[in-house]
């Protein structure tokens, strides 16, 4: 069993450093609102620790979850970040999802000081690190991927590493990409259902089953019906991946024609005071523009 530090106790990370402890690890945890951490805690057994450097001395692991870019670079760095505390040989694990560039800045700086880098974003929702059925896709070193993998998988699944630093990320934007679509698909399919007067739950029933099945229709065409958004991933975090999927198609090249339409659609969704509902709630805005 390994000395673990974990720093954010959203609903994602806080979770996620509860099944650390009961895998048998030694946790320590760090929020920058310190009562959530003492809660955290009181519940789970772990210790706390008043800073991320703090947090991390000792650890062999330090695993991250945060909001953005700047969160993630400010835990990570200065004089308190979680860097400063690191031991030389640790690994550090994010599992924030953030751009690529600001992934490999980090990889690069904490190589300075003899600590692994593996950004290894999260797939699955509150209800997977709830559930410990994470997929984590990742990046780095392969040997400290191979010395992190144990760890991690008390929260994963599936947990796969696609190349060198910056890779997990990108595999993370390809995801946004398909649930952006798959979802406004959906929104449309049970919007034009219900306009043309059918059970759009018997409709669902039907075709779940064929081709046009997903996880989206499976786990949200029901709570999109009953006009129930309150719950899942945030339409706010969503325009913030959206974004960063944008920018890096920006800096390669690439034509996302869908995901920047869907990222307008949300954009709509904030408009409507639903910055906090599920990403599902692209259906409210279908039936919105349709009265």
């Amino acid at each position: 069993m390994a000395n673990v530090a974990f720093l954010g106790l959203g609903v994602m990370g806080a979770p996620m450093a509860g099944h650390l402890v009961r895998a048998g690890h030694s946790v320590t945890v760090y929020n920058r609102t310190a009562a959530k951490a003492q809660a955290w805690a009181a519940r789970h057994g772990g210790a706390t620790a008043p800073t991320p450097a703090q947090a991390a001395s000792g650890a062999d692991f330090v695993m991250a979850c945060l909001g953005n870019d700047d969160d993630l670079r400010g835990v990570c760095t200065g004089p308190d970040g979680a860097f400063a505390g690191m031991a030389r040989g640790a690994v550090f694990v994010d599992h924030t999802t953030v751009s690529a560039s600001v992934t490999r800045d980090l990889a690069a700086i904490a190589a300075q000081s003899g600590i692994s880098f593996v950004d290894a974003p999260v797939s699955g929702g509150q209800a997977g690190a709830e559930n410990g059925q994470l997929v984590v896709m990742c990046g780095g070193d392969a040997a400290a991927y191979a010395r992190a993998e144990p760890v991690i998988a008390a929260y994963a699944k599936l947990c796969k590493r696609l190349g060198e630093s910056g890779a997990g990320q990108l595999t993370k934007m390809v995801n946004q990409i398909c649930i952006a679509g798959v979802v406004q698909g959906l929104a449309e399919a049970l919007n034009f259902a219900e306009r043309a007067g059918l059970d759009g739950r018997e409709v669902v029933e039907v075709i779940g089953g064929g081709a046009a099945g997903s996880w989206q229709m499976v786990n949200r065409y029901q709570t999109m019906l009953d006009d129930h958004f309150e719950h899942g991933f945030a339409v706010d975090w969503m325009r913030k991946d959206l974004g960063i999927c944008l920018a890096a198609a920006n800096e390669t090249g690439t034509s996302l024609p869908m995901t920047a339409m869907v990222d307008q659609f949300y954009k709509d969704v904030q408009n409507m005071g639903g910055g906090r509902w599920d990403t599902s709630a692209l259906f409210k805005r279908m039936r919105k523009l349709n009265g």
